[in-house]
């Protein structure tokens, strides 16, 4: 299936696993450590315990929710919006929501950073809207083909298998598929921190 597809077709936890798995691909831009997410992954292990969900996000919120930087730019801001529109009570409308959205904001992310990617005024969309995303369509300027990705750069078209792969782990396991869905998590995230240190290394 398609990466629209998997979404539109997953239950909570996969919704759930494929919102978190974007944002936390994403958390170098907000300066957090490798670890920050952990305690909302060990809580998809229970899905009905909603009070453990809601009272991790609200301590990741507090830790990595201040406010931007002066000059910060569209990549982290998209990341912020991820963080804050996650739904505190993970009821499947409001996960597909914030998943759909989290997908749309993270390729957006990573064609930003892709310094092989040419990126095109109008691009954004729903984009900069993470939270807001009324219908799913996750999969946005990077469009899925037989060989790959049309109109996708490289490090989008990643991105696109990281989500695609998320899912499809869940779908297949269940419970079974998280650790291997936080290890593809964990490989995206190094890929963008070492993204992130080449911008600021070059900026300096």
């Amino acid at each position: 299936m398609s990466l629209v597809q998997l979404i539109a077709h997953a239950d909570e936890r996969g919704l759930a696993a494929s919102g978190l798995a974007c944002l936390d691909r994403c958390v170098p831009l907000l300066g957090g450590d490798d670890e920050i997410l952990r305690p909302l992954w060990t809580t998809l292990a229970h899905p009905a315990d909603a009070d453990a969900w809601a009272s991790r996000l609200a301590r990741v919120r507090g830790a990595l929710a201040g406010p931007g930087e002066p000059g910060e730019g569209e990549a982290a801001l998209l990341a912020r919006r991820m963080l804050a529109a996650a739904p505190s009570e993970p009821s499947a409308a409001g996960l597909r929501v914030w998943a759909d959205a989290c997908s749309l904001a993270a390729l957006r992310i990573h064609r930003l950073l892709d310094p092989a990617g040419e990126d095109t005024p109008g691009e954004t969309g729903e984009a900069g809207e993470a939270g807001g995303a009324g219908e799913t369509g996750g999969a946005g300027d990077a469009e899925e083909t037989g060989g790959g990705v049309r109109g996708g750069s490289p490090l989008v078209a990643a991105e696109l298998r990281r989500q695609t792969v998320v899912l499809e782990l869940l779908a297949e396991h269940g419970t079974g598929g998280l650790r291997r869905a936080h290890e593809v998590t964990t490989e995206g995230r190094r890929v963008l921190r070492a993204v992130v240190s080449r911008r600021a290394r070059g900026r300096g």
